[in-house]
């Protein structure tokens, strides 16, 4: 296994990328505990140009001020003042995509997991769904405008692939104020995985 190189981030296609990180495993190494999972849900925001994205418009501030940056960036910001929401900024300098990470199927430091969670058995409840997934692999406003071919956070490619047939698009969670771009096919997951946030099949 190897960490995804700056030149994955790169991709113009958000949509693309979306899709090609399904399968691909996330990790954290946080105060020497390193906790990893496989990326089993994503959604895409294309920018300027997309009602439902942080940068519409070109909106440009402190919190989206790291979407700008190069692809290869982590942006991590907090949702409804309680849950902190993990997104790969994607696209070359200057050019706003990002990635939500949406689920995650635990794979390594699962009872670390559990403790930063405050549970005791292994449910999809751990990991499905942004908040959920970020809390458990300890991500916070602390991992911010991270260099995701660091030492803190990171994404490998495990050889893993996902069949095109195994994998369902359908319209993002919790984007009703994007108007149209509400029902945009954006959100991506592996069928039949339990650590969907909200399957529709």
């Amino acid at each position: 296994m190897s960490k995804l190189p700056y030149s994955f981030y790169q991709d113009t296609d958000v949509n693309q990328l979306a899709v090609q990180l399904l399968g691909k495993q996330l990790y954290t190494f946080i105060d020497g505990v390193l906790t990893s999972g496989t990326i089993v849900e994503t959604e895409a925001y294309k920018g300027v140009e997309d009602k439902a994205s942080h940068a519409y418009g070109g909106r440009f501030t402190d919190r989206t001020k790291i979407m700008y940056d190069q692809g290869g960036m982590s942006y991590v910001y907090l949702c409804y003042g309680i849950h902190h929401l993990f997104n790969v900024v994607t696209a070359p300098k200057g050019t706003p995509h990002a990635v939500l990470i949406r689920g995650l199927e635990p794979v390594n430091g699962l009872d670390i997991m559990l403790h930063r969670r405050n549970k005791t058995v292994l449910k999809p409840v751990l990991t499905a769904g942004p908040g959920a997934l970020a809390k458990a692999m300890g991500i916070d406003k602390a991992l911010n405008a991270k260099d995701l071919c660091g030492e803190e956070i990171w994404i490998e490619d495990n050889g893993l692939v996902v069949r095109s047939e195994d994998i369902i698009s359908v319209p993002r969670v919790g984007v009703d104020y994007a108007g149209d771009h509400a029902l945009l096919p954006w959100r991506y997951y592996i069928k039949g995985n339990k650590f969907v946030s909200k399957p529709n099949t």
